[in-house]
C-alpha cells in the first residue's frame, strides 16, 4: 500500500477508530495483507461518527508522509448503544457520549424521563439519534457502565430467560442409560472464588500394558439448555461468559452456571465424559466418548494441588482423593513430554488479579499471580480433551466449531525475528517458523525479567485463533485439530459441540460435514468474543489508571508492546500494566508507524516492538482508563 507523499489521493473504505482527545483514525487493511494503513481524521469531520463505524473516505498524503482522511459517507454501523453523560445547554439536552466512542456531544431524546446535567445514562441509537434506555442509579460505577455499553454486553437476564432457568433447577437427575462414574474418585480444581464450575477429572491406574486411562467429564449444560427456547437463545446472542475484574457477565443466569449445573462437590451431577488412554509415551492412543453422571469426590484449588505436585502435601480435602493424586501427576507428566516433542508454546501465562475491600467494594491491591504446576496440569488434560473430541467429530464427519490457528506466513515470521532482536534475543526462526522453533523460543523467555510483556507481544504476532467449521491445526499448541469442548457453562462454541456429540450418541446421522448454518454461528462467536475481550482489556485498564494514579512521578522499567499512530503502548515489567507514550513526548519526531505498525519511525530515532525502555508516571485518567506515561532519559 503506498504510503508516499506522492501518491495521488484515492477513495478508501475503512473502520473509524477515535482518541479520546477528539480526533480520529480510518484504518484500513489491505486485501490479503497484514499491511495497515492509518490515516488521521480532524476533529470536525469525526463529528457525525462513532467508533467502529464503517465508512467511505478520501485519504490524501501530506509532505512528511501523514495521511489524512475527508469526506467520509458511512456505509454501516454495527452499534446500537451508547453510554453518556448529560450535557444542558441552552435549554437543550445533549449526551456526552464515551469519548472512546465519539468526540462530539449528540442530542438526546430523553423519551419522556426526567434527567439533569450531569446525570449518566444508556441510550438507543435509533435512526442516527441517542434516545434514552435508561438512567444510572447514584452511586453505579461508571466506568463499569460505560464498558459494557462500549461494547455491547448486556447486564442484566430477560424475565422469561430466568424464569426458564429456575423451572430447570425442578427437573430430577435421571441416570438412566449413562454410565455411572459416581464410585470413580473424581474432582475438581479451579480457583477459590469460581462459582462456575464445569469440568472434573478422574483417572484409572495403569493396566499391565503400562497405560492409563483420564477421565474428563464435562458439565451437560444441552440436557437442560434446550435449542430454540429463551434461554438458548439469550446463551447464544451473548456467547460466551465476559469476567471483568468485580464483575462477571454470565452467558447463562446464575440459577444455573453457579448452581444447578455446576460440578459441586457431593452432589449428582450429569456429564459428557471423555476417557483417554494414555500409553507411557504420552501419546493419546484411544478415546471413547459417553453420557455419565458423577458426583465430585472433592472440590481443590490450584495451591493445593500444586503443592501436592511439587512437595507431596496432601490437604484436607485432598484426603479422600490422595491415592489417585500421584496418577493424576503421573498422567499430566506423560501428556507433557508428548506435547513437548511436537513444539507449541504455553498458553498459561502471569496475570494481574485486582483485589477489592469485600466490605466497601473499593480497590485494595494489584497482585502478579504466575501459573502453577496445577494450572500447567489442568491446562494439559483440556487441552488433550478438546484435541480429542476434535479427532473424534471429523472420522465421524460431524460438523464441530473448530478452533483454528494458522501458521504465520513469512511477513509475520520477518516481523516476530525483528520482534525477538529488539528484545534482546536471538530467533533465528528462517522463513518458515515451525511448532518447534515456536517452543524453542518460547522456553528462551520462559523467567526473563519481561517474561509477561514479551508473552503479550509474541501472542499478538502470532495473530488469533478463530472459530470456523472448516477443520485445520492450531499452530499455537501444535495440534493437528482443535476445538472447544470443556466450558459450556460459559462458552457457546463448547455448548453447539455438545448438541452435536449428543445427537450423534443418540443415532442422528443426517449431518454435513461443514455445515453452513455453524459457519454462521463461528462468525457470531468470533465477533462476541473479540467486544468480551475488549471489555475485560478495558476494566482492567480503568483499574490500572485507579491503582497508579497516587505514583505520578514514580520511575518503571517497561517494554513496547504495541505501536499506535498516537504513540507506544508499553507494558510495565513485572505489574502486567500497560499505558501509553505518546508520540509528542518523544524526542527525534515526528513519529508515525510504519505500514505494519511494528515501529514508530522518526527523523533520527525508531521505537520497535519488543524494545526496552524506562519510564514515569506522567497521568493517570481513571475515566478513560489512561495512564500516560513520559521517556526517562
Amino acid at each position: 500500500m503506498d504510503t508516499s507523499a506522492s501518491a495521488s489521493p484515492r477513495t478508501v473504505t475503512g473502520r473509524i477508530d477515535v482518541h479520546p482527545r477528539g480526533f480520529g483514525f480510518l484504518t484500513v487493511q489491505a486485501p490479503g495483507s497484514q499491511e495497515v494503513l492509518s490515516a488521521f481524521i480532524p476533529p470536525p469531520d469525526l463529528n457525525p461518527f462513532l467508533a467502529g463505524d464503517i465508512v467511505t473516505g478520501t485519504v490524501t498524503a501530506g509532505a512528511d508522509g501523514r495521511l489524512t482522511a475527508s469526506a467520509l459517507s458511512l456505509v454501516e454501523r454495527h452499534r446500537a448503544r451508547v453510554y453518556g453523560e448529560v450535557v444542558s445547554r441552552k435549554g437543550t439536552q445533549y449526551l456526552r457520549i464515551d469519548r472512546e466512542v465519539a468526540n462530539a456531544d449528540w442530542v438526546l431524546d430523553a423519551a419522556g424521563t426526567a434527567v439533569q446535567h450531569g446525570d449518566a445514562v444508556v441510550a438507543n441509537l435509533v435512526d442516527g439519534k441517542c434516545v434514552l434506555a435508561y438512567r444510572l442509579e447514584p452511586g453505579a460505577d461508571r466506568s463499569l457502565e460505560r464498558i459494557i455499553a462500549r461494547h455491547g454486553l448486556e447486564k442484566e437476564f430477560a424475565p422469561e430467560v430466568v424464569q426458564e432457568a429456575r423451572s430447570l433447577r425442578s427437573v430430577p437427575h435421571a441416570v438412566g442409560a449413562r454410565r455411572d462414574l459416581r464410585d470413580v474418585p473424581t474432582v475438581t480444581v479451579d480457583a477459590p472464588s469460581t462459582r462456575d464450575i464445569d469440568d472434573a477429572i478422574s483417572v484409572l491406574p495403569a493396566g499391565p500394558d503400562g497405560a492409563l486411562r483420564l477421565l474428563v467429564s464435562i458439565a451437560d449444560v444441552s440436557e437442560f439448555v434446550k435449542a430454540g427456547t429463551p434461554l438458548d437463545a439469550e446463551a447464544r446472542a451473548r456467547a460466551t461468559s465476559v469476567y471483568m475484574a468485580g464483575r462477571v457477565l454470565p452467558m447463562l443466569p446464575e440459577e444455573l452456571s453457579a448452581h444447578w449445573l455446576s460440578l459441586v462437590p457431593g452432589e449428582e451431577r450429569l456429564c459428557l465424559t471423555v476417557e483417554l488412554r494414555i500409553d507411557p509415551q504420552g501419546r493419546v492412543t484411544a478415546a471413547d466418548v459417553y453420557e455419565s453422571v458423577i458426583r465430585s469426590w472433592a472440590r481443590l484449588n490450584y495451591d493445593e494441588v500444586a503443592a501436592f505436585l511439587d512437595r507431596g502435601e496432601v490437604s484436607a480435602p485432598m484426603a479422600p482423593v490422595k491415592d489417585v493424586m500421584p496418577w493424576f501427576r503421573l498422567a499430566a507428566a506423560r501428556l507433557a513430554v508428548a506435547r513437548g516433542a511436537r513444539g507449541g508454546m504455553e498458553f498459561a501465562r502471569d496475570e494481574a488479579r485486582f483485589t477489592f475491600d469485600a466490605a466497601t467494594g473499593e480497590l485494595s491491591g494489584l497482585v502478579s499471580e504466575r501459573p502453577t504446576s496445577a494450572h500447567g496440569m489442568i491446562e494439559r488434560f483440556m487441552v488433550a480433551a478438546n484435541e480429542a473430541i476434535a479427532t473424534w467429530m471429523l472420522a465421524r464427519g460431524l460438523p464441530g466449531v473448530f478452533r483454528v490457528h494458522e501458521q504465520p506466513d513469512p511477513s509475520r515470521v520477518e516481523d516476530l525475528n525483528a520482534f525477538a532482536q529488539a528484545s534482546g534475543f536471538a530467533a533465528g526462526f528462517g522463513r518458515e517458523l515451525t511448532p518447534l522453533a515456536l517452543a524453542a523460543f518460547d522456553r528462551q523467555i520462559a523467567g526473563a525479567a519481561a517474561e509477561p510483556a514479551l508473552r503479550s507481544v509474541l501472542r499478538r504476532s502470532l495473530g488469533p485463533s478463530r472459530y470456523t467449521v472448516k477443520p485445520g491445526p492450531h499452530f499455537g499448541l501444535a495440534a493437528p485439530l482443535y476445538l472447544h469442548f470443556t466450558s459450556p457453562i460459559r462458552r457457546y462454541a463448547d455448548l453447539a459441540v455438545h448438541r452435536t456429540l449428543k445427537g450423534y450418541l443418540h443415532g442422528r446421522r443426517d449431518y454435513l460435514d461443514e455445515d453452513p448454518a455453524v459457519e454462521s454461528l463461528a462468525v457470531h462467536i468470533n465477533g462476541r468474543a473479540r467486544a468480551a475481550n475488549r471489555a475485560e482489556s478495558d476494566r482492567h485498564h480503568v483499574l490500572e489508571a485507579r491503582w497508579l494514579a497516587g505514583q505520578v512521578g514514580k520511575e518503571f522499567p517497561a517494554h513496547v508492546v504495541r505501536v499506535k499512530p498516537f504513540g507506544l503502548v508499553v507494558q510495565l515489567d513485572g505489574m502486567l500494566v500497560e499505558g501509553v507514550l505518546p508520540a509528542e513526548g518523544l524526542p527525534g519526531g515526528p513519529f508515525r508507524p510504519d505500514a505494519r505498525e511494528l515501529s514508530l519511525v522518526g527523523k533520527q530515532k525508531s521505537y520497535p516492538v519488543g524494545m526496552p525502555v524506562r519510564v514515569k508516571v506522567a497521568s493517570t485518567d481513571e475515566q478513560l482508563g489512561r495512564v500516560e506515561f513520559g521517556l526517562v532519559g
